[in-house]
């Protein structure tokens, strides 16, 4: 929450500043300005000083805003504040808070929400001369000057309550306060005595006025400065801090600790060690792979829109300030649970705890022959394989001069009417009709046929026929040929079989249905249709002490009587389920209820500013739900590089139509010649 609340204080302090200096530059005489950081004001002469002044606050302002240099700019405002606000101003409580704010950021910095933290780490490396230890110098600095900035926040509330005390409230929040509500809340403040507690009190209180109060530039500086004060603690410098440091317990020795073990990195697995992360459990995640993948925007790499490394996040990079969290890059290979140890590829992993989230791959429905020729879309090297196949088909089409033979090559066959292969679809025709626009001579990329094959009778079978006739529609204008109640009965390396209708295809995508891990084998269980690992209602798996499966390994009636669906959300949902368990079995918290998937919303997008969403009975369709698609996928994104590494992506795309990574690469037909693999 610190970092959350550190970004509005600056936020807000930016507008202000930046309000003072834009009035400041547009008054042709500069004499009634509105003083830095509050609406009273104060008088300066017109001269060229003032207006270098309000220059300075603008700047200021954009510094503070985007968190870059933004000691010196909070420095810049304390300065100015004390040289000009305050012969006007004298101690009101606006000042003495937005005092209290910048201090803060000039003492502590930006906060980890900040360009400035970003850069940090480069700084402290780099080859900049006096930079390291700059930052070094830095560092220490806000680590030995914490306490003394608590302190003084401390003493600024309890000043303001004081005043309203003995006076009219100068902070117009403090009206729905008691007076014998200020007293106490000014003595326990400024001796640092539940001062975590009154801070978050006060601020409760005051939210309703501070609601009604949304003309008020700072408004808002009264309860962010509480809500800091309630997140960093009291501060050494306090009788909270002092009983602390008195009363302190042992702490627990790490070896000691129960140890769990998970497997599988995903969005389940990552999910149950964000809840386990500075626990008092030891961890460990093993996985075969080490980053995490994104795995919903996966058909963006496959269709060249995206790098991989967009979309993918190491693993330990992300956990790296986990102190009781370890990552293994190992491949398991089985479970004894007899002996609560998990076999891999270097070797065993004792655990008191095992959680199962290995995920899922894909199914062919006893036709597992299909997958050389029609490749699934669940891992990072089946997208590239699919791109390096897509864009391999067009340079195929562009040497051949059979007109046959480039119809062939340029017709693509998506199985399955679901979210990825409508996500799919849509993606190719894009591919086809904007991104490769004039590369071509010898033919027209948009000449490509994009056929979608749904067993069933409509497409996204899990939204309402209203969305799914939306996207029919939507892939239709976009040039995609869907075929409906339609089985695929044979797939080869020149084409697809339909009912009795052949299709001569250069590419065939599946994305029909998925099955399970191997987990049900490890652990001894009898799997499901799908591969799955049957569980209890608190996601244990049964004759198995101390074993839980998650995500899309495990198989679970918890959606109103319906088994949960394989989404992120699900998988999200059960991982932090079975780390509550887990910390219930530990004795850290009370045991939970019986596993309930909550069902958030389903969304798919087709193309450009094309897309549906469902929120329970809200319906959204066309623009508005791509923009609300793009947005939560940005949000549910790991890692800051890659949300803006997505978002420069898609904005250049979406402006320009261009295709961010057209690159072939992998195993190359080149090697053998051009007619080498008809299939692709």
């Amino acid at each position: 929450m610190a970092p959350v609340i550190e970004l509005l204080i600056r936020l807000a302090l930016a507008k202000s500043v930046l309000i003072t200096g834009m009035m400041g530059m547009m008054s042709s005489s500069i004499g009634e300005r509105v003083s830095t950081l509050s609406l009273l004001h104060g008088s300066l002469p017109a001269s060229s000083l003032a207006f270098a002044i309000s220059w300075l606050d603008i700047v200021a302002a954009m510094a503070l805003a985007c968190g870059f240099a933004t000691r010196l700019a909070a420095l810049t405002e304390i300065i100015l504040m004390m040289c000009v606000a305050a012969p006007d101003l004298g101690m009101s409580g606006d000042h003495v808070i937005a005092l209290s704010l910048l201090f803060w950021i000039a003492f502590q910095g930006a906060g980890s929400l900040s360009m400035d933290q970003l850069l940090v780490k480069g700084l402290s490396t780099s080859a900049l001369p006096f930079a390291s230890q700059g930052v070094g110098i830095l560092a220490r600095f806000s680590q030995r000057t914490r306490s003394l900035c608590i302190l003084l926040m401390r003493l600024g509330a309890s000043y303001i309550l004081l005043g309203a005390v003995f006076g009219p409230a100068s902070v117009q929040q403090i009206a729905l306060l008691p007076r014998a509500g200020r007293w106490i809340s000014a003595v326990l403040l400024g001796l640092g005595l539940f001062s975590s507690a009154t801070s978050t009190c006060i601020a409760i209180i005051e939210a309703g006025t501070t609601a009604m109060l949304v003309h008020a530039i700072s408004t808002m500086y009264w309860p962010l400065s509480l809500s800091l004060l309630a997140v960093v603690g009291p501060g050494s410098l306090s009788l909270d801090g002092m009983w602390r440091i008195v009363f302190r317990r042992p702490k627990p020795e790490t070896r000691n600790w129960p140890h769990v073990v998970i497997v599988g990195a995903g969005f389940a697995g990552l999910a149950c060690v964000a809840r386990l992360r500075s626990r008092q459990v030891n961890v460990t995640l093993i996985d075969k792979r080490n980053f995490h993948l994104f795995q919903p925007l996966l058909y963006q790499v496959a269709t060249a829109s995206l790098s991989p490394g967009d979309i993918a996040t190491p693993i330990r990079g992300h956990l790296r300030d986990a102190s009781n969290v370890r990552v293994l890059y190992q491949s398991v290979t089985g479970v004894v649970t007899t002996s609560k140890v998990v076999v891999t590829d270097q070797g065993t992993v004792p655990y008191d705890f095992l959680v199962v989230a290995t995920g899922a791959s894909h199914g062919y429905f006893g036709h597992e022959e299909w997958a050389e020729f029609a490749p699934g879309l669940k891992t990072l090297e089946d997208a590239l394989d699919i791109r390096r196949r897509v864009l391999s088909a067009f340079e195929r089409a562009e040497f051949t001069g059979d007109p046959d033979e480039r119809a062939r090559l340029l017709t693509f066959v998506i199985c399955g009417g679901g979210p990825t292969g409508v996500e799919l679809a849509g993606a190719l025709a894009e591919l086809a009709r904007n991104g490769l626009d004039g590369e071509y001579k010898n033919f027209d990329p948009r000449s490509a046929r994009i056929l979608l094959v749904q067993s069933g009778p409509r497409l996204l079978p899990a939204f309402s026929e209203k969305l799914s006739a939306a996207a029919l529609s939507d892939l239709t204008s976009l040039g995609v040929s869907v075929r409906l109640n339609s089985r695929v009965g044979s797939v080869d390396a020149t084409g697809v079989t339909i009912g009795a209708e052949r299709i001569e295809a250069g590419l065939v995508l599946w994305a029909a249905g998925v099955v399970a891990s191997p987990a049900a084998r490890w652990l001894g269980q009898k799997p499901d249709s799908a591969g799955r690992v049957p569980v209890a209602a608190d996601l244990s798996v049964p004759g198995c002490p101390g074993v839980f499966a998650i995500g899309d390994t495990a198989s679970v009636s918890a959606w109103h009587g319906q088994p949960v669906p394989g989404l992120a959300q699900a998988a999200k949902q059960s991982g932090q389920y079975v780390a509550g368990r887990i910390l219930s079995e530990v004795g850290m918290r009370p045991p939970p209820a019986p596993f309930v998937y909550r069902h958030r919303g389903s969304l798919a997008t087709i193309g450009r500013k094309s897309a549906v969403a469902e929120f329970g009975r809200l319906q959204i369709q066309g623009a508005p739900a791509w923009w609300l698609w793009g947005a939560l996928h940005l949000a549910f994104l790991v890692g800051g590089r890659n949300r803006l590494a997505v978002l420069f992506g898609w904005l250049w795309s979406y402006f320009t139509y261009g295709v961010g990574v057209q690159l072939i690469t992998g195993d190359s037909e080149r090697r053998s010649g051009p007619m080498a693999r008809p299939g692709i």
